[in-house]
């Protein structure tokens, strides 16, 4: 079953704001979750949806990678509820109702959260030729994304220290404050809900774990690629904070159109112009290949304009699997535009002796419009 778009479930807008967003999910979350609704599968699954939505849509870098590539940007988990498999929903979410509700609420009691983020995904758009899609390319590309800090190897602390325990919510992450008569829990503000702090930072990235850096890379273009193509590079985005993962990055392919050839999937399709003579008496005529090569067509005698002529195996390649596609060729005919008098003669002379048996088609054309005549 397809996933739902998450501002769908949430029923928000793409433009809402975090305290939009936040507030439509917390009465979805009121009104699904567990503890009131016992044995609703259902209701399990609309909170679980909710749930997933929320944690995306509430988190501006994964809400970025959402709104660029929808549920393709979390794929890498594979399986599952796309990108969510093995994802444990009551710990996780009972997080989440925590900074709503406080500790407790769902039963579930506080663990210790991260801010570590997976780096961000990327966007490179690469235009190729149709014969360097029927070939396949390799090709360096450059761009600028950031990279996991060699000198503290991501970790954001100087060589030889790690981090210590957050001093403000002692390592849990969640700072509590009374408001009248209700206690409110909320994510640490100096930690950001890692119940860590970088007390010596590394000197080269200064405590990000990551630093700014112009990437070159070999990239492989298969044969076949069509227009729209999108190639996934795992790990090749930006680098996460703190040792977290990386991104990935997405290659979008554009192929240039051709001056001969057009293309439908994996078929080729040429058109090809041959003279009044050539068409009715029969020729024999060579066309080009998109591989480079020629290739000799027999056209018949009395072969009509628009006439198309397969053949096998001359298209592109099946990206996915082995072999190409077809190469299809439309015979167009010519009409001479400038004759010379011995040619006006010839032509007057054939339109004198040229009969019904010549031209079947005229000759039906005629018979219907005398009978719509008629009418």
């Amino acid at each position: 079953m397809a996933k739902r778009d998450y501002y769908e479930v949430l029923g928000v807008k793409k433009n809402s704001t975090p305290e939009q967003i936040k507030s439509s999910y917390r009465k979805l979350a009121v009104k699904y979750h567990p503890d009131k609704n016992k044995d609703n599968k259902e209701a399990e699954e609309k909170f679980k949806e909710a749930s997933e939505a929320y944690h995306v849509l509430s988190n501006s870098e994964r809400k970025q990678n959402y709104d660029n590539f929808g549920h393709a940007a979390f794929e890498n988990g594979g399986g599952g509820r796309g990108g969510f498999s093995n994802f444990d929903f009551s710990n996780h979410f009972s997080d989440i109702f925590e900074d709503f509700f406080g500790e407790g609420f769902g039963g579930g009691s506080r663990r210790k959260r991260r801010s570590n983020y997976r780096g961000s995904d990327l966007r490179y758009d690469l235009s190729v030729t149709l014969e360097e899609a029927y070939a396949g390319k390799k090709q360096d590309i450059k761009f600028s994304t950031s990279e996991k800090c060699d000198l503290c190897n991501g970790s954001g602390s100087k060589p030889g220290h790690s981090p210590n325990s957050c001093s403000m919510c002692g390592g849990h992450g969640q700072v509590r404050s009374n408001q009248g008569f209700f206690t409110v829990q909320q994510t640490c503000p100096q930690c950001s809900g890692s119940g860590e702090e970088i007390t010596n930072p590394c000197n080269s990235c200064s405590g990000q774990g990551k630093k700014q850096a112009s990437k070159r890379l070999s990239v492989t273009i298969p044969k076949g690629v069509d227009d729209g193509t999108r190639i996934r590079l795992s790990g090749k985005g930006e680098a996460g904070s703190r040792g977290a993962g990386s991104g990935d990055l997405y290659l979008f392919i554009n192929v240039y159109s051709h001056d001969l050839f057009k293309r439908s999937e994996e078929n080729l399709f040429f058109e090809c112009p041959v003279s009044i003579a050539d068409a009715a008496l029969g020729a024999s005529v060579e066309i080009p290949t998109i591989d480079g090569g020629k290739a000799k067509i027999k056209i018949p005698a009395g072969t009509q304009s628009g006439k198309q002529f397969r053949l096998k195996g001359k298209g592109m390649p099946y990206m996915r699997g082995s072999g190409n596609g077809d190469l299809y060729v439309q015979v167009n005919t010519e009409v001479p535009v400038s004759l010379n008098k011995e040619q006006k003669e010839l032509l007057e002379k054939f339109r004198e002796i040229e009969n019904e048996k010549s031209n079947p088609s005229i000759k039906k054309f005629f018979q219907k419009a005398k009978s719509f005549w008629k009418n």
